[in-house]
Protein backbone atom coordinates (compact mmCIF):
# COMPACT_ATOMS: atom_id res chain seq x y z
CA UNK A 1 0.00 0.00 0.00
CA UNK A 2 1.51 3.78 -0.66
CA UNK A 3 2.46 5.84 1.71
CA UNK A 4 0.03 9.20 2.54
CA UNK A 5 1.04 12.56 0.72
CA UNK A 6 3.47 14.83 2.61
CA UNK A 7 2.24 17.13 5.41
CA UNK A 8 0.20 19.62 4.23
CA UNK A 9 0.26 18.25 0.85
CA UNK A 10 -3.26 18.22 -0.69
CA UNK A 11 -3.77 14.95 -1.80
CA UNK A 12 -3.81 14.63 -5.47
CA UNK A 13 -5.57 11.87 -8.03
CA UNK A 14 -2.00 10.44 -8.59
CA UNK A 15 -2.28 9.70 -4.50
CA UNK A 16 -5.68 7.99 -5.27
CA UNK A 17 -4.62 6.22 -7.96
CA UNK A 18 -1.42 5.05 -5.57
CA UNK A 19 -3.54 4.27 -3.04
CA UNK A 20 -6.07 2.15 -5.15
CA UNK A 21 -3.70 0.36 -7.32
CA UNK A 22 -5.20 2.05 -10.18
CA UNK A 23 -4.46 3.79 -12.84
CA UNK A 24 -5.42 7.67 -12.63
CA UNK A 25 -8.14 7.21 -15.57
CA UNK A 26 -9.68 4.25 -13.79
CA UNK A 27 -9.86 7.26 -10.65
CA UNK A 28 -11.25 9.80 -12.75
CA UNK A 29 -13.84 7.15 -14.37
CA UNK A 30 -14.98 6.21 -10.89
CA UNK A 31 -15.39 9.95 -10.04
CA UNK A 32 -17.12 10.99 -13.20
CA UNK A 33 -20.21 7.30 -13.05
CA UNK A 34 -18.23 5.34 -15.64
CA UNK A 35 -20.92 2.35 -16.24
CA UNK A 36 -17.96 -0.07 -16.86
CA UNK A 37 -16.13 -0.35 -14.27
CA UNK A 38 -16.57 -3.61 -11.51
CA UNK A 39 -17.56 -3.16 -7.60
CA UNK A 40 -14.34 -4.44 -6.26
CA UNK A 41 -12.19 -1.24 -8.38
CA UNK A 42 -15.00 0.88 -7.54
CA UNK A 43 -15.00 0.19 -3.88
CA UNK A 44 -11.13 0.57 -3.34
CA UNK A 45 -11.36 3.79 -5.92
CA UNK A 46 -13.76 4.94 -3.25
CA UNK A 47 -12.24 3.72 -0.04
CA UNK A 48 -9.05 5.39 -0.73
CA UNK A 49 -10.79 8.76 -2.11
CA UNK A 50 -12.35 8.36 1.57
CA UNK A 51 -9.13 7.30 3.06
CA UNK A 52 -7.03 10.36 1.70
CA UNK A 53 -9.84 13.15 1.73
CA UNK A 54 -9.58 13.83 -1.59
CA UNK A 55 -10.89 16.28 -2.95
CA UNK A 56 -10.96 17.34 -6.72
CA UNK A 57 -9.58 20.96 -7.54
CA UNK A 58 -13.07 22.56 -8.68
CA UNK A 59 -11.73 25.55 -10.67
CA UNK A 60 -9.27 23.07 -12.38
CA UNK A 61 -12.39 20.76 -12.73
CA UNK A 62 -14.41 23.59 -14.13
CA UNK A 63 -11.93 24.49 -16.98
CA UNK A 64 -11.45 21.22 -17.89
CA UNK A 65 -15.20 20.24 -17.88
CA UNK A 66 -17.56 22.94 -16.93
CA UNK A 67 -18.27 21.48 -13.71
CA UNK A 68 -18.12 22.98 -10.21
CA UNK A 69 -17.39 20.18 -7.81
CA UNK A 70 -20.85 20.78 -5.93
CA UNK A 71 -24.20 18.97 -4.85
CA UNK A 72 -27.13 20.81 -3.87
CA UNK A 73 -29.42 19.17 -1.11
CA UNK A 74 -32.61 20.39 0.06
CA UNK A 75 -34.25 19.36 2.84
CA UNK A 76 -37.69 20.99 4.52
CA UNK A 77 -35.51 21.09 8.01
CA UNK A 78 -32.31 19.94 8.72
CA UNK A 79 -33.28 20.01 12.28
CA UNK A 80 -35.28 16.65 11.69
CA UNK A 81 -33.11 13.70 12.78
CA UNK A 82 -34.07 11.84 9.68
CA UNK A 83 -33.21 14.56 7.16
CA UNK A 84 -29.59 15.05 8.88
CA UNK A 85 -28.61 11.41 8.92
CA UNK A 86 -29.75 11.22 5.52
CA UNK A 87 -27.55 14.27 4.64
CA UNK A 88 -24.72 12.84 6.41
CA UNK A 89 -25.05 9.76 4.01
CA UNK A 90 -25.22 12.26 1.27
CA UNK A 91 -22.42 13.63 1.90
CA UNK A 92 -20.09 10.63 2.38
CA UNK A 93 -21.20 9.32 -1.08
CA UNK A 94 -20.61 12.50 -2.44
CA UNK A 95 -17.10 12.78 -1.24
CA UNK A 96 -16.39 9.34 -2.32
CA UNK A 97 -17.08 10.78 -6.13
CA UNK A 98 -15.28 13.77 -5.54
CA UNK A 99 -18.27 16.14 -4.69
CA UNK A 100 -18.80 18.51 -1.65
CA UNK A 101 -22.33 18.95 -0.78
CA UNK A 102 -24.10 22.63 0.03
CA UNK A 103 -27.18 21.98 2.30
CA UNK A 104 -30.20 24.37 2.26
CA UNK A 105 -33.59 23.85 4.26
CA UNK A 106 -36.96 24.74 2.32
CA UNK A 107 -39.30 24.39 5.55
CA UNK A 108 -41.49 23.21 3.17
CA UNK A 109 -42.40 26.50 1.30
CA UNK A 110 -43.10 26.68 -2.15
CA UNK A 111 -40.89 29.78 -2.70
CA UNK A 112 -37.96 28.51 -1.14
CA UNK A 113 -38.34 25.18 -3.25
CA UNK A 114 -38.83 26.80 -6.58
CA UNK A 115 -35.40 29.08 -6.07
CA UNK A 116 -33.42 26.15 -4.82
CA UNK A 117 -34.29 24.28 -8.11
CA UNK A 118 -34.53 27.32 -10.10
CA UNK A 119 -31.78 29.70 -9.09
CA UNK A 120 -29.83 28.87 -6.53
CA UNK A 121 -29.03 25.06 -7.16
CA UNK A 122 -28.05 25.18 -11.21
CA UNK A 123 -26.10 28.58 -10.64
CA UNK A 124 -24.05 26.67 -7.68
CA UNK A 125 -24.01 23.02 -8.56
CA UNK A 126 -23.30 20.61 -10.60
CA UNK A 127 -26.38 18.67 -9.22
CA UNK A 128 -29.99 18.98 -6.84
CA UNK A 129 -31.08 16.08 -4.92
CA UNK A 130 -34.36 17.93 -3.39
CA UNK A 131 -36.94 16.53 -0.89
CA UNK A 132 -40.18 18.28 -2.38
CA UNK A 133 -42.77 19.16 -0.03
CA UNK A 134 -44.54 21.71 -1.59
CA UNK A 135 -44.26 21.57 -5.65
CA UNK A 136 -44.98 18.06 -6.90
CA UNK A 137 -46.12 16.51 -9.48
CA UNK A 138 -47.01 18.46 -12.90
CA UNK A 139 -45.64 21.64 -10.67
CA UNK A 140 -42.32 20.01 -10.14
CA UNK A 141 -41.89 18.90 -14.20
CA UNK A 142 -42.79 22.56 -15.20
CA UNK A 143 -39.64 24.10 -13.21
CA UNK A 144 -37.65 21.06 -14.54
CA UNK A 145 -38.17 21.61 -17.83
CA UNK A 146 -36.31 25.20 -17.10
CA UNK A 147 -32.95 23.93 -15.88
CA UNK A 148 -30.62 22.17 -17.31
CA UNK A 149 -29.12 21.15 -14.35
CA UNK A 150 -29.75 17.54 -12.95
CA UNK A 151 -32.09 16.74 -10.52
CA UNK A 152 -32.76 13.66 -8.30
CA UNK A 153 -36.04 13.39 -6.03
CA UNK A 154 -36.47 11.80 -2.90
CA UNK A 155 -39.50 10.48 -0.91
CA UNK A 156 -43.22 9.50 -2.08
CA UNK A 157 -44.11 13.03 -2.92
CA UNK A 158 -42.47 12.54 -5.42
CA UNK A 159 -44.16 10.22 -7.46
CA UNK A 160 -45.90 11.61 -10.83
CA UNK A 161 -42.66 13.03 -11.99
CA UNK A 162 -40.96 12.34 -14.89
CA UNK A 163 -37.62 12.87 -13.03
CA UNK A 164 -34.97 10.83 -11.50
CA UNK A 165 -36.23 9.33 -7.78
CA UNK A 166 -35.18 7.94 -5.13
CA UNK A 167 -37.83 6.15 -2.60
CA UNK A 168 -38.43 3.72 -0.60
CA UNK A 169 -41.60 1.13 -1.05
CA UNK A 170 -43.70 2.72 1.42
CA UNK A 171 -47.12 0.01 0.39
CA UNK A 172 -44.67 -2.68 1.78
CA UNK A 173 -42.53 -1.32 4.64
CA UNK A 174 -46.20 -0.10 6.02
CA UNK A 175 -48.02 -3.54 5.46
CA UNK A 176 -44.81 -5.43 6.88
CA UNK A 177 -45.15 -3.05 10.15
CA UNK A 178 -48.68 -3.60 10.55
CA UNK A 179 -48.56 -7.58 9.86
CA UNK A 180 -46.03 -7.36 12.50
CA UNK A 181 -47.94 -5.89 15.18
CA UNK A 182 -51.17 -8.12 13.55
CA UNK A 183 -48.71 -11.25 14.47
CA UNK A 184 -48.65 -9.76 17.97
CA UNK A 185 -52.34 -10.77 18.19
CA UNK A 186 -53.28 -7.20 18.13
CA UNK A 187 -56.65 -6.18 16.30
CA UNK A 188 -57.03 -2.71 17.26
CA UNK A 189 -54.10 -1.04 15.57
CA UNK A 190 -54.23 2.83 15.22
CA UNK A 191 -51.97 4.78 12.00
CA UNK A 192 -50.47 8.26 13.44
CA UNK A 193 -49.55 10.71 10.79
CA UNK A 194 -51.24 9.58 7.55
CA UNK A 195 -51.30 12.25 4.47
CA UNK A 196 -54.22 14.50 4.47
CA UNK A 197 -54.93 14.02 1.02
CA UNK A 198 -55.50 10.00 2.15
CA UNK A 199 -56.10 9.26 -2.03
CA UNK A 200 -52.41 9.44 -2.12
CA UNK A 201 -51.54 7.83 0.69
CA UNK A 202 -48.88 4.35 -0.14
CA UNK A 203 -48.29 3.64 3.79
CA UNK A 204 -51.41 4.30 4.35
CA UNK A 205 -52.51 1.70 1.36
CA UNK A 206 -50.37 -0.72 3.09
CA UNK A 207 -51.45 -0.75 6.20
CA UNK A 208 -55.26 -1.02 4.91
CA UNK A 209 -54.20 -3.92 2.47
CA UNK A 210 -52.57 -6.00 6.00
CA UNK A 211 -56.13 -5.48 7.83
CA UNK A 212 -58.09 -6.62 4.97
CA UNK A 213 -55.94 -9.76 4.89
CA UNK A 214 -56.77 -10.73 8.28
CA UNK A 215 -60.47 -9.67 7.73
CA UNK A 216 -60.32 -6.36 9.98
CA UNK A 217 -62.28 -3.98 9.40
CA UNK A 218 -60.32 -0.74 9.46
CA UNK A 219 -61.61 1.67 11.79
CA UNK A 220 -61.86 5.33 10.43
CA UNK A 221 -61.41 6.45 14.03
CA UNK A 222 -57.51 4.89 14.14
CA UNK A 223 -56.65 6.78 11.69
CA UNK A 224 -55.27 10.44 12.37
CA UNK A 225 -53.68 12.19 9.45
CA UNK A 226 -51.03 14.90 10.59
CA UNK A 227 -49.25 17.26 7.95
CA UNK A 228 -45.94 18.92 8.16
CA UNK A 229 -42.83 17.78 9.79
CA UNK A 230 -44.62 15.23 12.06
CA UNK A 231 -42.87 15.98 15.29
CA UNK A 232 -43.26 14.31 18.67
CA UNK A 233 -45.56 16.72 19.85
CA UNK A 234 -47.80 15.89 17.19
CA UNK A 235 -47.31 12.46 17.79
CA UNK A 236 -48.43 13.03 21.49
CA UNK A 237 -51.89 15.32 20.95
CA UNK A 238 -52.81 12.79 18.50
CA UNK A 239 -52.31 9.55 21.81
CA UNK A 240 -54.31 11.74 23.63
CA UNK A 241 -57.10 11.38 21.06
CA UNK A 242 -56.75 7.88 20.28
CA UNK A 243 -56.47 7.43 24.27
CA UNK A 244 -59.76 8.79 24.76
CA UNK A 245 -61.94 6.36 22.40
CA UNK A 246 -64.40 4.31 24.25
CA UNK A 247 -61.83 1.92 22.86
CA UNK A 248 -58.47 2.96 22.06
CA UNK A 249 -56.03 1.32 20.58
CA UNK A 250 -53.94 -2.06 21.38
CA UNK A 251 -51.33 -1.00 18.90
CA UNK A 252 -49.86 2.39 16.70
CA UNK A 253 -48.01 2.57 13.60
CA UNK A 254 -46.17 6.02 13.52
CA UNK A 255 -44.80 7.45 10.15
CA UNK A 256 -42.39 8.51 11.78
CA UNK A 257 -39.81 7.76 14.59
CA UNK A 258 -40.23 11.18 16.56
CA UNK A 259 -44.49 11.03 16.06
CA UNK A 260 -43.87 7.60 17.98
CA UNK A 261 -41.62 9.03 20.87
CA UNK A 262 -44.39 11.40 21.31
CA UNK A 263 -46.86 8.44 21.40
CA UNK A 264 -44.89 6.76 23.71
CA UNK A 265 -44.86 9.52 25.90
CA UNK A 266 -47.99 10.08 26.63
CA UNK A 267 -48.91 6.06 27.03
CA UNK A 268 -46.00 5.79 29.89
CA UNK A 269 -47.42 8.97 31.24
CA UNK A 270 -51.14 7.31 31.51
CA UNK A 271 -49.56 4.23 32.81
CA UNK A 272 -50.24 2.14 30.03
CA UNK A 273 -47.05 -0.55 29.18
CA UNK A 274 -45.23 -0.47 26.47
CA UNK A 275 -45.44 -3.01 24.77
CA UNK A 276 -47.88 -5.26 26.48
CA UNK A 277 -50.65 -3.18 26.84
CA UNK A 278 -50.07 -0.85 23.50
CA UNK A 279 -47.24 -1.82 21.33
CA UNK A 280 -45.58 0.50 18.91
CA UNK A 281 -43.69 0.89 15.57
CA UNK A 282 -41.92 3.93 14.25
CA UNK A 283 -40.70 4.56 10.79
CA UNK A 284 -37.17 5.64 10.18
CA UNK A 285 -34.74 3.76 12.68
CA UNK A 286 -33.55 6.90 13.73
CA UNK A 287 -30.23 6.41 15.75
CA UNK A 288 -31.59 7.56 19.15
CA UNK A 289 -34.71 4.99 18.43
CA UNK A 290 -32.52 2.09 19.80
CA UNK A 291 -31.39 4.40 22.81
CA UNK A 292 -34.53 5.29 24.66
CA UNK A 293 -36.58 3.19 26.78
CA UNK A 294 -38.27 1.08 25.24
CA UNK A 295 -36.39 0.83 22.00
CA UNK A 296 -38.91 1.38 19.46
CA UNK A 297 -38.99 -0.65 16.87
CA UNK A 298 -39.29 0.68 13.47
CA UNK A 299 -39.25 0.48 9.68
CA UNK A 300 -35.35 0.86 8.61
CA UNK A 301 -35.10 2.51 5.05
CA UNK A 302 -31.22 2.20 4.17
CA UNK A 303 -30.12 5.77 4.11
CA UNK A 304 -26.81 4.47 2.93
CA UNK A 305 -28.30 3.11 -0.15
CA UNK A 306 -30.48 6.41 -0.70
CA UNK A 307 -27.61 8.74 -0.90
CA UNK A 308 -25.40 6.39 -2.96
CA UNK A 309 -28.35 6.15 -5.33
CA UNK A 310 -29.01 9.70 -5.29
CA UNK A 311 -25.36 10.75 -6.23
CA UNK A 312 -24.80 8.28 -8.73
CA UNK A 313 -28.19 9.76 -10.50
CA UNK A 314 -26.43 12.66 -10.36
CA UNK A 315 -22.94 11.76 -11.86
CA UNK A 316 -24.72 9.35 -14.39
CA UNK A 317 -26.69 12.09 -15.98
CA UNK A 318 -23.75 14.70 -15.90
CA UNK A 319 -22.35 12.10 -18.01
CA UNK A 320 -25.12 11.03 -20.72
CA UNK A 321 -28.25 13.91 -19.90
CA UNK A 322 -30.56 11.89 -22.53
CA UNK A 323 -31.27 9.08 -20.39
CA UNK A 324 -34.25 8.44 -19.30
CA UNK A 325 -35.40 9.11 -16.13
CA UNK A 326 -34.95 6.13 -13.46
CA UNK A 327 -37.06 5.38 -9.82
CA UNK A 328 -34.70 3.53 -7.85
CA UNK A 329 -36.33 1.83 -5.27
CA UNK A 330 -34.01 1.49 -1.67
CA UNK A 331 -34.52 -1.62 0.26
CA UNK A 332 -36.03 -1.76 3.80
CA UNK A 333 -36.01 -3.76 6.81
CA UNK A 334 -38.32 -4.13 10.22
CA UNK A 335 -36.19 -3.73 12.83
CA UNK A 336 -37.70 -5.16 16.11
CA UNK A 337 -37.25 -3.67 19.35
CA UNK A 338 -38.42 -3.71 22.92
CA UNK A 339 -41.45 -1.79 21.85
CA UNK A 340 -42.94 -5.05 20.05
CA UNK A 341 -41.80 -7.64 21.99
CA UNK A 342 -43.27 -10.56 22.32
CA UNK A 343 -41.20 -11.39 26.01
CA UNK A 344 -42.38 -8.10 27.56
Amino acid sequence: MSSPPGRGKRPSIKDVAARAGVSTKTVSNVLHGHPYLSDNVRERVEAAITELNYRPNPVARNLRGGRLGFIALSVPAISIPYYAELASCIVAAARARGFTVLIDETAGEPERERELLTAIGPRLADGVIHTPVAITGANMEELAEHVDTPIVLLGEAAFGTQLDHVVVDNTSAAREATDHLLGLGRRRIALLGAHQDLAEDERLNGYRAALAAADIEPDPRFVVPIGGARLSEDGAEAMRVLLALPEPPDAVFCYTDLLAYGAMRVLLAADHRIPRDVAVIGFDDLDVSAQITPALSSIAPDKQAIAHAAVDRIVARLSNRNQQPQTTTIPHRLVIRASTATDQ
